[in-house]
C-alpha cells in the first residue's frame, strides 16, 4: 500500500514537472525611485490632491491638517500602523455607522479627562459581546 502511493506520488510529481519548469518567477520590479530622485513632474502628480484639498479648504480646515501633519511625524512606527488600520476601519463603515461614531466621538470629548479614561479602560477590558450590550444600553443620541 506504502509502495503504491509512493509510486503513484512519483508518477503526480513526473506528470507535473513540465508545467512546474514553465512557472517562472515574475521578474522583479524596480523599488520606485526616492523622492529626491522623482522628476519634478512626478512630484507635481503626487502633490496635486493635496494641494487641490488645502486651496479648497477654509481656514479651519487648514489648520487642523497642518496639525494633523505635525503629529503624524511625531508618532512611532506602531502609533502610524494603528492610525493607518483606524483609517481603513473607517473607509469600510456605512454612513449610518460613521454618524454612530461622531456622536461616540463627541459625546467622549464632552467627558471630564478621568471619566473617559475610565471608560476607555473598561471598554478594553470588556468581551466584544460586552461592548455590543453597552453599546445597545448607551445607543446614540438622534
Amino acid at each position: 500500500m506504502i509502495r503504491r502511493r509512493l509510486w503513484l506520488t512519483l508518477l503526480l510529481l513526473l506528470l507535473a514537472a513540465p508545467a512546474l519548469a514553465q512557472q517562472r518567477p515574475a521578474p522583479a520590479t524596480p523599488a520606485p525611485a526616492k523622492w529626491e530622485q522623482l522628476s519634478p513632474a512626478e512630484r507635481d502628480v503626487l502633490i496635486a490632491p493635496i494641494r487641490d484639498r488645502w486651496n479648497n479648504a477654509d481656514a479651519d480646515q487648514r489648520k487642523r491638517m497642518l496639525d494633523h501633519a505635525r503629529r503624524w511625524t511625531t508618532m512611532t512606527p506602531e502609533q502610524r500602523a494603528a492610525a493607518h488600520k483606524g483609517m481603513r476601519r473607517w473607509d469600510h463603515l456605512t454612513p449610518d455607522q460613521r454618524d454612530q461614531a461622531r456622536e461616540l466621538f463627541e459625546r467622549m470629548r464632552s467627558m471630564p479627562q478621568d471619566e473617559r479614561r475610565a471608560l476607555k479602560d473598561k471598554w478594553h477590558d470588556m468581551t466584544p459581546e460586552q461592548r455590543k450590550a453597552w453599546l445597545d444600553a448607551h445607543p446614540p443620541k438622534d
